[in-house]
């Protein structure tokens, strides 16, 4: 190891000026730091740079979009000739039929594509389509030339089905005599305990029917009851004085339609269960309905299209010409 009085000599050597009374520590520091300063090479003189403009040319953007496009033209130069970059395949999208499940498209490939039915026709083979396990639900869809913003072509009625609907309906009437709304077949008829219920939000009936006069009582309870379609209505046979006859006739089967906001009726015309006499009872009894209600303001086709499917099942085509 050196001594003081050797880097002392060392640093005078290298043109250092040393106090006598620094430490060893910082004389050795001192002489590192000449040493790696020499190493250094000389900076190179730059060139002067040409002055940038505020626009144009010459301007500090100009010159930073010169600059990429230079790097681009020269990635392009190094590419190697004939090196293509592999494309992406994209697999073709899935037809809507092909989407559904193989039951469904089994039971598809008995329709032909294109191609309208009769009523008869269409029973048929509605029935056969279905594949659940449970008494699907026979729709009837309906597209009319109708625009529901005109209040004379919102189409709304109410029909009996001649064959029932398939379902069991629970009925609530809210009346002024209890006791005759129970004996005409009310499943609940206590009017105490039906508003008591609807203030707690419970629902235990498919068919509200109600008086005139105690219509009122059901105002407070229209933001639970409309957006389920409970709410009673006139035109729809709920709100009558003859509680026996609205009772029975909901019963039997009595079902509302009601066109909705692009002109389309939907309706549950029946079971799978039933005969095709009875389904074609159904469907026939609903047509005649929406015909029957065709407003005078349509000139052009009323009836569009019309379908009858099952719960999960393939649409089929009525033939228009068929229907009368």
């Amino acid at each position: 190891m050196a001594t003081k009085a050797e880097l002392i000599q060392e640093a005078e050597a290298l043109g250092l000026s040393v106090d006598p009374k620094s430490k060893i520590a910082e004389i050795r520091a001192l002489i590192d730091t000449s040493k790696i300063t020499e190493a250094q090479p000389a900076p190179e003189e730059t060139a002067e740079e040409a002055p940038v403009a505020k626009a144009g040319k010459r301007s500090a953007k100009a010159l930073a979009e010169a600059a990429e496009k230079e790097e681009k033209e020269a990635r392009k130069a190094s590419d190697e000739p004939g090196e293509a970059k592999p494309k992406v395949v994209v697999p073709p999208t899935r037809t809507r039929l092909e989407r559904r499940g193989k039951h469904f498209r089994k039971n598809a490939e008995q329709l032909e594509k294109g191609k309208t039915y009769t009523l008869d026709q269409a029973i048929d083979l509605a029935k056969k389509t279905s594949h659940v396990k449970f008494d699907a639900t026979v729709e009837l869809h309906v597209n009319l030339g109708v625009d529901p913003r005109h209040a004379d072509q919102n189409i709304r009625d109410n029909v009996a089905l001649p064959a029932g609907t398939g379902k069991t309906v629970r009925i609530a009437v809210l009346s002024d005599d209890p006791a005759a709304a129970k004996a005409a077949g009310a499943d609940i008829s206590d009017a105490d305990a039906l508003l008591a219920a609807l203030e707690k939000g419970t629902i235990e009936f498919d068919v509200l029917i109600t008086t005139p006069s105690q219509m009122a009582k059901l105002g407070k309870h229209a933001r639970i009851l409309g957006p389920r379609g409970l709410m009673p209505n006139p035109k729809s046979g709920t709100v009558t004085t003859d509680i026996a006859k609205a009772v029975a006739e909901a019963k039997a089967g009595r079902v509302e339609y009601r066109v909705d906001s692009t002109g389309i009726v939907h309706l549950g015309v029946g079971k799978v269960s039933f005969s095709e006499a009875q389904l074609s009872e159904n469907l026939q009894a609903v047509l005649n309905s929406i015909k029957a209600n065709k407003p005078q303001s349509v000139k052009g086709n009323y009836l569009k299209a019309i379908y009858v499917t099952t719960t999960m099942g393939p649409s089929i085509q009525l033939d228009l010409a068929s229907i009368g």
